[in-house]
């Protein structure tokens, strides 16, 4: 496990996506696993303000999202596909089609689960895989109690997560008390992960994931065991 230390969240977000940049530009082809939240919004504005400076190319690259909300259409204005459009395919050249998320409206929850799944193993799975970390060390939305084993499920969001995703809805009752997420397992086929670490309230997260034991009550400490893992984590 590769550790950067940063100073500054714009540090954090200009490391991170350089990592990214310097991916795409040395393979056009590749498959980024994304995620959303708070933390990568940063990031993605860097990505964005390369392709406009700097011209990077996205037009073969294909994503998969970490996950979607349960009930949630693709216009609903907290849907993980409007939060992507806004923060980044809208503003880069890169093909809708090949940006892919799960359907948090699917009729049948359980089959979108296992065709998302199939849709990543079709594409010969993640190359880089973005991660944030909950405080309860949940990676997705693979919560606490996880199999380690799990592929693209669907989950039960813990009342603390829903709190902490709160702000964006403006209302508890608000949020979504289900989601669809890629598992433990798909999240560690990724042939290489990037997680960022930011703010203070992530500390005991970041102390735990790196001297902590590996269990599943913790699903991020597994990420103990992949072979690159970098973290780009800034100093509380």
């Amino acid at each position: 496990m590769r550790i950067i230390e940063v100073e500054t969240y714009e540090e954090l977000s200009e490391v991170g996506a350089q990592i990214i940049i310097q991916k795409v530009r040395k393979e056009p082809n590749s498959v980024l696993g994304l995620a959303t939240g708070s933390t990568p919004i940063g990031l993605y504005e860097k990505l964005v303000h390369d392709y406009e400076q700097n011209g990077t190319s996205y037009q073969h690259v294909t994503t998969f999202n970490l996950d979607e909300y349960v009930g949630l259409d693709e216009g609903h204005e907290q849907s993980y596909r409007t939060y992507m459009n806004d923060h980044l395919f809208d503003q880069i050249d890169i093909d809708k089609q090949q940006t892919h998320i799960p359907k948090g409206d699917a009729p049948d929850l359980v089959a979108e689960a296992q065709y998302y799944e199939e849709r990543i193993q079709h594409a010969d799975g993640i190359d880089l895989q973005i991660l944030g970390i909950g405080r309860n060390g949940h990676i997705g939305f693979n919560e606490p109690g996880t199999p380690f084993s799990s592929r693209t499920h669907i989950v039960d969001l813990t009342p603390s997560t829903r709190e902490a995703n709160q702000k964006f809805f403006g209302n508890l009752d608000l949020v979504p008390t289900k989601a669809i997420s890629m598992g433990i397992a798909t999240i560690m086929a990724s042939k290489e992960i990037l997680l960022l670490i930011s703010g203070p309230a992530k500390a005991e997260a970041y102390q735990r994931l790196i001297h902590g034991k590996m269990e599943e009550q913790f699903p991020a400490s597994i990420l103990q065991l992949h072979p690159r893992v970098t973290v780009v984590v800034e100093k509380s």
